[in-house]
C-alpha cells in the first residue's frame, strides 16, 4: 500500500467515526518526517480515542504496522504513526490551540472530503 493509499485509509477510519474537520497536507516537499499529516478532531475525550482506535485497526487489518500512538490515555491530542503518514486527532480545543494548519502552512492541502475519499470508498 502506498501513502497516498495509506492516507485515504486513515482518512476513512476518521469520517467512520465522525471525525470532524479532517484535512490532510502533503508534506512531501516541507519536511522529512512523513509523506502526510492528516488532522482532524473530535468533541469529547472518547470520540478523540475512538477516532484514533479505529485508525489503528484499519491500518492492522491491512497490514500495516502501527510504529507508535502518543496521548491515547489522554485523548486530547493523540499521534498516530503510521510511518509514511502521521495522524494527528485532537480534541477540538487542543486543535484550535495548536493549530498546526497555520504551523505547516507551506504545505499543500489534499482535497479529501471530495472525489478523493469516494473513489477510495468505493474500492472498498
Amino acid at each position: 500500500m502506498n501513502s497516498k493509499e495509506l492516507v485515504l485509509l486513515a482518512a476513512n477510519a476518521c469520517d467512520d467515526k465522525k471525525a470532524e474537520n479532517i484535512v490532510v497536507l502533503d508534506m512531501q516537499q516541507v519536511s522529512l518526517i512523513a509523506d502526510y499529516f492528516l488532522i482532524c478532531h473530535g468533541n469529547s475525550e472518547r470520540q478523540v480515542q475512538s477516532i484514533s482506535r479505529e485508525i489503528k485497526n484499519q491500518a492492522e487489518e491491512k497490514g500495516i504496522e502501527v510504529k507508535r500512538m502518543e496521548g491515547f490515555d489522554q485523548g486530547r491530542w493523540v499521534l498516530v504513526d503510521l510511518d509514511d503518514i502521521v495522524c494527528h486527532v485532537f480534541h477540538r480545543e487542543e486543535r484550535e490551540y495548536y493549530n498546526l494548519e497555520r504551523l505547516w502552512g507551506d504545505a499543500p492541502e489534499v482535497p479529501v472530503q471530495n472525489e478523493w475519499m469516494a473513489g477510495m470508498k468505493e474500492q472498498q
